[in-house]
């Protein structure tokens, strides 16, 4: 064999072997490859290393199996008391049967948005304008569970679905604001009224507190100048008490005294005498003297009489 014939074993070597290491496919975590034979689907291809045929064999499909996310713009729809708002959507999906969605429907991303777009135009017609604003959770509940039926043929799985945004009208959404701004002015006036409610309502039971605190000092006061009273009178009582006592303890002992002495007739008229003779120094313009004592008297004067004499 000559030089040119070796040149040509080594190109068809080189090429056979090239044709060989194209047939040979890797297949990334979390990706599915559809292989068609001839036009017609052969298999599904999932993680790993595969070989195709040569010539006759092809990969019609690379799949992404991880869920994914659709953001599609704002659809006009109309509410049940014809109000027009745009509302624009989320789709969260993931791919379930590579074969479906390969051979299930053309373009499978549009498809899900008009699907999206008709489904939430018949849920809002369905609804006020009120009830759209406060119900997003009840119409992504709906919107899931009728997108995920009608992708079940094409191999696709729904797993959620969000309102992103909803823009009523402009006129709406300032009769909204004004709304807002009127509903924020009455709650904060009645914030305001029970504010002055609770102040008045303090007040009162601090006066009424302050009264009972002063009647209970009142009282106490009157409890205390009664004690003090009573304590005086009964110092009085006592202080003349022992008054009585004193006298009536020089009385008892001026008679001991005298008892004691034996004092004899004539001392004892010479005493009464005296002690007539203080009450005369009174204001008493009439004295009544015992006949008995008047005797005594004369016979006083009597003897002072004779003395003189003498």
């Amino acid at each position: 064999m000559d030089h040119f014939e070796w040149v040509i074993i080594v190109a068809l070597l080189v090429v056979v072997v090239g044709i060989l290491v194209s047939c040979i496919k890797i297949v990334p975590q979390a990706n599915a490859f559809v292989v068609e034979r001839l036009g017609g689907y052969l298999t599904t291809w999932s993680v790993g290393m595969h070989f195709k045929m040569p010539i006759i064999d092809r990969i019609s499909k690379r799949i992404l199996l991880k869920e994914q996310v659709a953001d599609f713009p704002p659809q006009p729809v109309i509410t049940k008391d014809n109000v027009t708002m745009r509302i624009d959507t989320v789709v969260f999906y993931q791919i379930t049967d590579p074969k479906l969605y390969t051979y299930g429907v053309q373009n499978p991303i549009l498809a899900i948005e008009n699907l999206t777009a008709t489904t939430l135009r018949n849920i809002i017609g369905e609804l006020e304008l009120d009830q759209t604003l406060t119900s997003r959770e009840t119409i992504n509940t709906k919107m899931r569970a009728s997108l995920d039926l009608a992708t079940d043929p094409w191999g696709i799985k729904v797993n959620r679905v969000e309102l992103k945004n909803i823009m009523p009208p402009a006129a709406i959404q300032d009769a909204m604001e004004k709304q807002m701004k009127a509903e924020r002015e009455r709650r904060e006036s009645i914030l305001r009224a029970e504010g002055e409610k609770k102040s008045t309502v303090l007040v009162a039971e601090g006066r009424k507190e302050q009264a009972i605190l002063e009647a209970e000092a009142e009282k106490a006061a009157q409890i205390l100048r009664a004690e003090a009273q009573k304590e005086a009178t009964i110092k009085e009582a006592e202080g003349q008490a022992a008054a009585i006592l004193k006298v009536m303890q020089a009385n008892a002992d001026g008679i001991r005294f005298l008892n004691e002495a034996a004092p004899t007739d004539k001392v004892i008229t010479l005493k009464s005498l005296e002690a007539f003779a203080k009450a005369a120094d009174g204001q008493a313009t009439k004295i009544i003297i015992p006949s008995e004592i008047q005797g005594i008297a004369g016979l006083v004067k009597s003897v002072t009489e004779v003395g003189s004499e003498k």
